[in-house]
């Protein structure tokens, strides 16, 4: 069977330090079969540069320079020249290992999924954090829209775009958002609502480096939670709905509760981060109705009904008891 060509695009941005290894990586795929585009998002270091330089010397890589306008504007541009019929993404700062894209390719042809998604493996200062088991699996479409929005123990589904494999006719003419960060969050969503079967590979194939300094995900990360992040998890639950999913729409707005009350522990932490805590507890003040419907549901926890309860009666009580778990609660249990 002839190989189906495999289009991968780079955003780079001042990363002239990562990125040899990023691309030289990429290079070395097992599966030979690659359109390796970089797309230069108007960067002021040597980046540009580094990129001419691989070029040169692989013929796979096709260049594109142009004016910064983020990271979604600089992944458009690249989708917009792609000509595989599977698209993948790589950030300029992290790479992948050598057999990533044709286990991923094959793993498609052989389930005849649309999508590929692999683990990762964190890259932290501290050391690296790999929790593969190297088993693989076919989830049909609901399968793993249920695994991508509820979690699931036995895999990593998340929403990054970097740690999969999209057949090009599922998301053609699709592109991110420009000038929000987190936009993966509904490209991966449309993508996958779309879908009829998703190839799952428990093997962390890619390296994402998680806390580069000057990486975009550590900075201002309070407004880039209420901003950007909240504002697309509301538009991912209206999306699921509107496909024709109520129930899993539902369990969409309850992981998304969730993840507020965890954010309002967070913002409360900090004093200049408190008035993020505020508009965290107004949000859920004015949502109290559909709330209240959705913590009825029995997939809701009996422990996160009455959290829920008590953070909106009382926010404050709601986070000293929070507090104090964490303080008096989890130290025994883990003795």
């Amino acid at each position: 069977m002839e190989e189906r060509l495999v289009s991968v695009i780079v955003a780079v941005y001042n990363i002239e330090e990562y990125l040899p290894r990023c691309i030289e990586s990429i290079m070395a795929q097992t599966y030979r079969k690659l359109e390796i585009i970089l797309v230069d998002d108007g960067s002021t270091d040597a980046s540009g540069s580094i990129c001419d330089d691989y070029a040169g010397k692989d013929n796979r890589i096709l260049v594109i320079h142009k004016e910064n306008g983020g990271l979604s504007d600089a992944r458009n541009a690249g989708l917009e020249r792609a000509s595989g019929e599977y698209i993948g993404f790589v950030d300029g700062d992290d790479w992948i290992e050598k057999e990533m894209y044709e286990a991923m390719y094959e793993a498609c042809e052989k389930e005849k999924a649309q999508v590929a998604v692999c683990r990762y493996k964190q890259i932290t200062k501290s050391g690296i954090i790999d929790a593969s088991a190297g088993n693989s699996v076919s989830l049909s479409r609901t399968e793993a829209l249920e695994v991508y929005i509820c979690g699931d123990d036995r895999y990593l589904i998340y929403n990054s775009v970097w740690s999969k494999l999209f057949e090009s006719r599922l998301i053609q003419g699709m592109r991110f958002p420009v000038g929000k960060n987190s936009e993966d969050i509904m490209f991966t969503t449309k993508a996958f609502c779309k879908m009829e079967r998703l190839a799952y590979l428990d093997k962390a194939y890619y390296n994402y480096v998680l806390d580069r300094e000057g990486s975009i995900m550590n900075e201002k990360a309070g407004e880039r939670r209420m901003n950007d992040e909240l504002p697309f998890w509301r538009e991912q639950i209206a999306y699921i709905r509107e496909a024709g999913m109520p129930k899993l729409s539902d369990k969409a707005a309850y992981h998304f509760y969730r993840r507020l009350l965890f954010y309002y522990i967070d913002f409360m932490e900090k004093k200049e981060t408190r008035i993020f805590a505020k508009e965290i507890v107004r949000q859920l003040r004015d949502e109290k109705a559909v709330i209240r419907r959705i913590y009825r549901e029995s997939f809701v926890a009996v422990g996160d009904k009455a959290r829920m309860k008590l953070m909106l009666a009382w926010p404050g009580a709601y986070y000293q008891a929070v507090k104090a778990y964490d303080k008096f609660v989890i130290p025994l249990r883990s003795r």
